[in-house]
Order: C-alpha cells, then structure tokens, then sequence
C-alpha cells in the first residue's frame, strides 16, 4: 500500500498529538521525545509532526511512503527520465526507522521523498543524526543534483 506522507512542524506536541488523534480517529504509531507519526488508514496518510518551538503550522516536508526499496527505484528512475533532479539515500537512518528513499524539489523548493521503511531503530539523538530535522529544504543543493547519498547524509524521515 502506499500512502502521502505530510510531516508538520508543531509548536507543542502533546496538544498537536491529541488533535490529530482525534481528527484521524487513530493513536500515534510511533512516539519519541518531540516526535510522532500517524498511520493513518483511512484516507492512506502517513502524518509525522516534528516538535519545533515558533515553527508550528509549518510543512517540515512532504513524501509518499511505498512497499519497497525496488519501487523507490523506480520513482527515482521515473523522477530522472522526466528531468528532475534527485538525490539518493540508501539505508538512512532518520526518523526512528531506516530507510531507503529518493529526493525531490518542488517548484517552490518543497523537499518531497519517496521512501519505504526497511526496519525501526532507536535514535537517542533524536530524529535526525544532528540533533533535529533536517527537511527544511535545500536537500538537492546540500547533496547535489542527482548525487547518492549514505546513510545520515543529507536529509530524513
């Protein structure tokens, strides 16, 4: 099954938690400090909110989640034959999961990702290796265009 993906940021987490609980009907899937998701089955979403203090109401970035690595290939495959540039991340562990996805960018330099989930894993640093999200655009020009990155590189969840 695939699904959209719409990763918020929040000002506070408990009460964007319990909004979101009761507008999808559902409980977070996962819940770390200052971070959450949602699988949510019906419409198929994929909702994370991020805990970031005056950037409530914000989109962190968007993304599809797909059943496997093979069609994350073809995405990128498909994204690249279409001429937009991409960014590669194999095995990344970001968002309390490892995954492996590739980037894109918006008109507006929205960062999208198309990404499945191989395996959960523990982050005691947080949600990202550096301490905080790091979707807040840009991702194409920190990795460049079209470049592979390795795991905790560029950009999560």
């Amino acid at each position: 099954m695939s699904r959209a993906q719409l990763a918020l940021n929040v000002d506070d987490l408990e009460a964007a938690v319990e909004f979101y609980s009761k507008l999808f009907a559902t409980a977070p899937a996962k819940r770390r400090d200052g971070y959450a998701n949602f699988a949510v089955a019906e419409p198929p979403l994929k909702r994370v909110l991020f805990e970031q203090p005056g950037k409530g109401g914000t989109i962190n970035h968007l993304g599809v989640e797909v059943e496997s690595t093979e069609l994350v290939g073809a995405a990128q495959a498909r994204l690249a034959g279409a001429g937009l540039a991409t960014a590669v991340e194999d095995g990344v562990a970001c968002c309390y999961a490892r995954q492996d996805k590739v980037w894109v960018e918006g008109p507006s330099g929205e960062p999208w990702e198309i990404y499945t989930v191989l395996e959960d894993v523990e982050m005691p640093a947080g949600p990202a290796a550096d301490g905080g999200p790091r979707h807040r655009g840009g991702v194409l020009r920190r990795r460049g265009r079209g470049g592979r990155g390795t795991a905790g590189s560029a950009a999560c969840c």
